[in-house]
């Protein structure tokens, strides 16, 4: 139901909350980097000694839920995922504090002194689907980059989503620092979605978590800036000077790994020269693990019993244990699929020919690009920012993982000795 406050008439809830969120987003801006620090270890520590009841409300969540096998594993948590998340906490706990950095220092021929310095956006508005880690990884880059949030995040995993946010306020007060820097939607409501968008003056900046469709509602509809974290539609490239071994290593792990996550590859591209002699032992590496495949006329030439593919199944971010397949004439043709079907996310191409890797990636448009590595260390965790609220698409930066350090705007702060302009 509407909220209603004095002097204020009726407002929705979410406008209300951000309301509060921007008070706060005062004091924790100027808060010492020291105090927030306490906060992330509070955190951490109630992680660790509510561990019982979170896991209870996942439970409970998992009861509920008629959802599929991929988006279940996406939505449990796990001792060994508590105390993950709880050990990414305190890493941002002791990083550099990303507030009042001097970005760059310069003086005009008039003796005026300029600084370009870092400063929060302000409130962040999270809207989030089916992983409950993502509103306490969002809540702690937000509290170490000095920004409120308001999350919002899935119906299916809403009681997770309470208890981690107990831990979190708990953790806000007990170093000093207001509660409602850190504030949730009240209920599953889809209503929320709706009146965050429209929060123009109130929210700075949205970040969308989820399925394509939930980005392309967000983009559609924000008033808001939006920080657009698309599909993970990530491809690995077998070149035909690829290590064949080390190929058939990095590609189980960048697909099996965790299958729901952005950053498993969901196509493999390989070449043409290589691919009779190799790509049976990718798939049979693969198919004992329970994947199985969708792939294109050359690649059912040397493995007739694939399912084929169409052109949705190359389109499609799987998030679980599918993998299309497609046999390409060299770097060239690689590219130009990548081109026609990725979500400019992360690609990889695996090869001992450091010519051709320099080729690859001077030409590849997508934030993140990798040669003979896994596709899954698209993280902001693996990329040293401890955690991060998304992995940005777009071409306006930031791009890739979305750590603290890339959570903030900045301002010109410009130092005179009564200079007067002619």
């Amino acid at each position: 139901m509407p909220v209603k406050t004095q002097n204020e008439g009726t407002f929705p809830p979410m406008h209300v909350l951000a309301k509060r969120a921007r008070e706060a987003a005062g004091v924790l801006a100027l808060s010492p980097a020291e105090q927030r620090a306490e906060a992330l270890r509070h955190i951490a520590a109630g992680l660790r000694s509510e561990t019982e009841a979170l896991l209870a409300a996942n439970r409970q969540d998992l009861e509920q839920a008629d959802v599929s096998a991929s988006f279940r594993e996406r939505l449990t948590l796990t001792e060994e995922r508590l105390e993950g998340m709880a050990s990414g906490v305190e890493t941002l706990a002791a990083m550099e504090d990303p507030v009042g950095q001097v970005l760059a220092e310069w003086e005009r021929p008039n003796g005026l002194k300029m600084r370009r310095v870092a400063v929060p956006f302000g409130v962040l508005g999270v809207i989030y689907e089916s992983r409950p880690n993502v509103g306490v990884d969002a809540a702690a880059l937000g509290i170490r980059s000095g920004n409120a949030l308001l999350l919002r995040g899935g119906s299916e995993s809403f009681h997770s989503a309470r208890a981690l946010h107990k831990v979190i306020q708990q953790g806000l007060a007990c170093a000093g620092l207001p509660e409602d820097a850190v504030l949730m939607a009240p209920d599953a409501g889809r209503e929320h979605v709706g009146d965050m968008l429209s929060a123009a003056g109130l929210i700075d900046v949205i970040v969308p978590r989820g399925g394509r469709a939930l980005v392309e509602r967000v983009q559609a509809e924000a008033r808001v800036p939006v920080l657009a974290h698309a599909a993970g539609l990530c491809h690995s490239y077998v070149h035909e000077a690829a290590d064949h071994e080390l190929a058939r290593k990095v590609v189980r792990n960048a697909k099996l790994r965790r299958p729901g996550i952005c950053g498993a590859t969901e196509t493999l591209l390989i070449d043409a020269a290589i691919a009779p002699a190799l790509l049976p032992k990718i798939v049979a590496d693969l198919a004992v693990e329970g994947c199985t495949f969708r792939a294109d006329e050359a690649a059912r030439a040397i493995l007739p019993d694939l399912p084929a593919a169409t052109e949705d199944d190359f389109a499609t971010e799987w998030l679980d244990k599918t993998l299309s397949i497609s046999v390409v004439d060299g770097v060239d043709a690689a590219l130009a699929h990548i081109a026609r079907f990725s979500s400019h996310h992360t690609e990889a191409i695996l090869t001992e020919d450091a010519a051709v890797a320099q080729y690859f990636m001077q030409r590849m448009p997508s934030a993140i690009v990798m040669w003979n590595t896994s596709t899954q260390f698209s993280d902001g965790g693996e990329f040293g920012f401890g955690a991060e609220i998304g992995i940005a698409t777009g071409r306006m930066p930031p791009r890739g993982p979305v750590g603290p350090a890339q959570l903030m705007t900045y301002r010109y702060e410009v130092h005179g000795t009564g200079q007067l302009r002619p």
